[in-house]
């Protein structure tokens, strides 16, 4: 098979509309059928719905613990956002490389696919593993049967290596990630009786409170240095309730989120809402109407932080590779927690790419940040090889 380069790669990756509510499955054959052409066997660990997969492949021995190289193939969305060229055709102006995917996170997945042909054609002395998953951009839901599948493995990586575009700096702490959806309750009637439970009314009261705590939170010292912002923010990002202005909603619901800081109470921001829906908004609801009113919430998403083990093999091994001294922590989430606290396989963060890039219209990478990455993996066949 003749090797393709990670820029000929990124192209073909791109090609695949990977958005999180569509299928994966053309991305993940055509890495499976590449793999196979190099002779390496792929696992694909299937949803539930069996239209998405993740893949998981080890190169060289098994009896001996090895590095994974992790990264999720959907992307996000591009409606309402304004393109000046297909966001799923690779389109390239100057040294940047445009599409959807591109640096979040394509480009990583690319440079590890066209270095393959060199590991699989020299001896290794410890094992590459490749771990793609499904379902990041929805809260990381799609990964977690890939890590029971890396649990089931004889013997465990010792390293994870999760290719989130950091431009190749290496992250070893990021924030956690709680996506909540409350839906609250109410009465529907005609609006000029009063006698109505205005769901709407409510939700608003929740909305309030939930930036009450932001406010209190931005006023915290910080309790770890290098996040920005440097405290837990929490967000309503979506509200949707009621039919028409004449009648009192009987329905509203509200999806939000807050990214607790590594060390902190992970668990703060919710207990403090559940109370003051407990204390405040049910007992109000109930003093309106004895018949109806409730509020209930649930988890959409559940990202662990991913907290800093410096000086840890991984940590020193991802320096190495990278040829830095420092390290950085993030405050996006990834997949690289739930290695560590599902899979126990400790993880840094560092890929090709700025963030400041991802989710946004006309997304690029440099290709500089490509050659990075190239570069980074030939330091890691140099170490794995025998």
């Amino acid at each position: 098979m003749n090797a393709t380069s990670s820029q000929e790669l990124l192209g073909k990756l791109i090609g695949f509309n990977t958005v999180s509510s569509k299928s994966n499955m053309e991305l993940i054959h055509f890495i499976e059928k590449y793999l196979q052409n190099l002779g390496i066997k792929s696992r694909l660990v299937r949803d539930p719905h069996e239209n998405k997969a993740n893949l998981l492949a080890v190169i060289g021995p098994t009896d001996v613990p090895g590095i994974m190289l992790s990264g999720h193939t959907d992307v996000v969305p591009v409606e309402g956002q304004d393109w000046s060229s297909d966001p799923f055709v690779m389109t390239q102006k100057s040294d940047q490389l445009f599409g959807r995917g591109a640096c979040d996170m394509k480009g990583f997945i690319a440079c590890v696919l066209a270095k393959i042909p060199e590991f699989v054609s020299v001896e290794l002395k410890e094992p590459i593993y490749l771990a793609f998953s499904y379902d990041e951009e929805t809260g990381c839901t799609g990964v977690h049967s890939l890590v029971d599948a890396v649990n089931e493995l004889k013997v465990k990586p010792r390293a994870c290596i999760v290719g989130e575009p950091t431009s190749m700096k290496v992250v070893n702490s990021h924030k956690g990630i709680r996506h909540l959806l409350t839906k609250v309750y109410g009465h529907e009637n005609h609006s000029s009786t009063d006698r109505g439970v205005n769901a709407i009314s409510y939700a608003a009261e929740i909305v309030c409170f939930i930036d009450e705590i932001q406010e209190e939170l931005r006023g915290r010292p910080s309790e770890v240095e290098g996040f920005d912002p440097p405290y837990c923010t929490v967000h309503a990002g979506r509200i949707k309730g009621g039919t028409a202005a004449n009648i009192t909603p009987n329905y509203c619901e509200i999806e939000w989120d807050y990214r607790p800081i590594p060390g902190s109470d992970e668990d703060e921001v919710y207990n403090r809402y559940c109370e003051f829906v407990e204390n405040t908004i049910l007992p109000k609801m109930r003093k309106q109407s004895d018949k109806y009113g409730d509020v209930k919430t649930e988890y959409l998403a559940k990202v662990p932080c991913l907290f800093p083990k410096t000086g840890s093999d991984a940590e020193v091994l991802v320096k190495h590779l990278a040829e830095q001294n420092s390290t950085h922590v993030v405050s996006y989430g990834t997949e690289a927690g739930i290695f560590y606290q599902k899979g126990g396989v400790p993880a840094v963060v560092c890929g090709p790419g700025s963030i400041l890039q991802a989710h946004k219209a006309n997304e690029y990478i440099d290709i500089s940040e490509l050659e990075a990455c190239d570069r980074f993996l030939d330091r890691l066949l140099d170490i794995v090889k025998k």
